[in-house]
């Protein structure tokens, strides 16, 4: 036999005295489904609490200690007592009672059975998540700790809820072999059977039989109204929590845009800055050799050419026409002279015709003469004198016509060349081109620094170069200082940056060969005199500079590809 079920005396004792201890119903009072005044009235009458004869379970918690026992009640009229049942049950059509030390947890009248260890098998009364009432053929004795499993029978499915529970008290139903009513306290349950029996009251509570299928899914119902509330009311967002490494990582980014402003500040404020730098190469300057039209070529910017090669060509009509005319004047006076020299011969002593002339005549005519053969002679020297001026005469001609073929005196990259369409006319001393040394030695940086700052520029000083879209720096040496800048003439300076009277010049030899596509390419110089602090703010804040640069040319292809789908949806 058990040893949860009361003796004889026990039930004895339990019938004659019986407890003014009847349940009030645990609904929260904003849920009683019968409405508050009838709550009310149900909790406020003595006689109902006096004539209610099913207390259901103990619903969990701790019981309250009664202040003191209630006093025996003999028994009623025959009257009185129909009219106590009367009450009864219309207090029980309406609600159940709860008791005062079971106000923790609401109960539901579910399916269920309770199923103890030792295999006997109760029909379950009621159910809340602190315990369970039962229904037996015998007493149970109180204080009784059973081991068991509850039982659920729900939508089809049948839910096995393990636990240890206490009998808080057992009452006697009226009637000849009616049984009794048993209420048991929940004391130890797991977590997740307790999650288990918390969504099989909520179901109930809601009107709504539990499923399985939502129990896998997560969905917990509720009553309508927190169902009516959770829709109304705007729902929370759910944020993950914020782990350490984003606080680690907040502060190593202050600390970095800290170590770039300071980088920055220190740039700006503390290195010499020229107030214009450029890459530049040795410049050779193409002029025109005489005035004339200059002939046409396909050179331009950029081309390069070997030395000797021929560029272009002045073609100067006024020297055309002289040379023309001295090699007229050549043959003539050659012509002249063997002719002279022919009468000399054939004259046989008598007087020979000579020409007045040793020049050929402006379309007039010529006009002779009779000579002695000795003065023949005289003049035939006088002849041979004006044919060697106009032989050097031609031979200076043909020098200067020579000149006008321009040919490149070294291997050069040509920088700018001046365009030949349409029969340019030029003058003499008139620039043509100008080519470049593109030599790795010849590409240097020119800067030019204020008067201000020269004294602190020292040869071999420390600089550094920065170049556009480079990710970082480059070392330089300081070569010279000129305070002249027109002495040294390099391409890459604009006109303009070179009529400033108050800048030298400060030829920097970069440490990396700088390309000389770069030729004429402004770019930013700093001069430090504190080499270490000079070479980490500068490669600080290069490295920010191209971050920020990648970051923009995203952004720019990101606008980009969206102007070009706004285009093409428009199309």
């Amino acid at each position: 036999m058990s040893d949860y079920f009361a003796n004889e005396n026990g039930r004895a004792n339990e019938n004659d005295h019986p407890r003014n201890d009847h349940p009030r119903n645990d609904y929260p009072r904003n849920e009683l489904h019968n409405g508050a005044a009838q709550g009310r009235d149900l909790q406020n009458s003595a006689h109902d609490r006096q004539s209610a004869q099913l207390p259901p379970h103990n619903g969990g918690g701790r019981r309250e200690p009664r202040l003191s026992e209630e006093p025996y009640l003999p028994e009623e009229s025959p009257s009185v007592h129909s009219r106590s049942q009367q009450t009864t049950s219309e207090a029980r059509g309406s609600m159940s009672h709860e008791r005062r030390d079971e106000r923790r947890f609401i109960r539901v009248h579910a399916h269920f059975e309770v199923r103890f260890e030792d295999g006997n098998h109760f029909r379950g009364v009621d159910l809340s998540q602190g315990g369970f009432a039962l229904k037996s053929s015998r007493p149970m004795r109180e204080q009784a700790r059973v081991r068991g499993e509850l039982a659920i029978q729900t939508s089809g499915t049948e839910l096995l809820v393990p636990v240890t529970a206490e009998c808080r008290h057992c009452q006697t139903l009226p009637g000849r072999n009616s049984g009794h009513i048993a209420g048991f306290e929940i004391l130890d349950i797991s977590p997740a059977h307790l999650e288990l029996l918390r969504q099989v009251v909520r179901a109930h509570l809601s009107g709504r039989p539990l499923d399985v299928q939502n129990l896998l899914q997560g969905e917990d119902p509720q009553t309508p109204r927190k169902r009516r509330g959770a829709a109304d009311a705007p729902q929370p967002i759910q944020r993950p929590p914020k782990p350490l490494g984003r606080y680690v990582a907040l502060f190593m980014a202050f600390g970095v845009l800290a170590v770039v402003a300071a980088a920055t500040a220190y740039r700006n404020f503390m290195l010499i800055e020229p107030s214009f730098a450029a890459v530049t190469a040795p410049r050779i300057d193409i002029r025109a050799p005489s005035p004339g039209i200059l002939m046409a070529h396909d050179l331009q910017a950029g081309d390069s050419v070997g030395r000797d090669e021929r560029l272009t060509n002045v073609k100067d009509v006024d020297l055309e026409s002289d040379l023309i005319l001295a090699e007229a004047a050549q043959r003539y006076n050659t012509q002249l002279i063997s002719n002279l020299q022919e009468s000399i011969d054939n004259a046989n002593g008598q007087d020979v015709s000579l020409a007045n002339s040793a020049e050929p005549a402006n379309g007039e005519s010529l006009s002779f003469e009779n000579v002695s053969p000795d003065v023949a002679r005289a003049r035939i020297e006088q002849f041979e004198t004006a044919r060697d001026f106009q032989s050097s005469r031609l031979t200076a001609l043909q020098a200067r016509q020579s000149q006008n073929e321009i040919y490149s005196p070294c291997d050069c990259l040509v920088a700018w060349a001046l365009s030949s369409s349409d029969g340019t006319y030029i003058n003499e001393s008139e620039k043509i081109m100008t080519l470049i040394r593109p030599g790795e030695d010849e590409v240097m940086v020119e800067a030019l620094v204020h008067m201000d700052d020269i004294a602190r520029i020292e040869p071999d000083q420390l600089a550094y170069i920065s170049l556009p879209n480079t990710a970082g720096p480059i070392s330089a040496r300081v070569r010279s200082v000129a305070l002249d800048i027109e002495r040294q003439p390099r391409a890459g300076f604009p006109s303009w940056v070179r009529q400033q009277q108050n800048v030298a010049s400060v030829l920097l030899v970069p440490e990396d060969p700088i390309p000389v596509e770069s030729v004429g390419t402004p770019v930013d110089v700093r001069f430090t005199e504190q080499p270490m602090l000079g070479a980490a703010a500068e490669w600080i804040w290069q490295g920010g500079r191209a971050v920020f640069q990648g970051a923009s040319e995203m952004l720019g292809m990101t606008d980009a590809e969206d102007q070009q789908d706004r285009q093409q949806a428009a199309l």
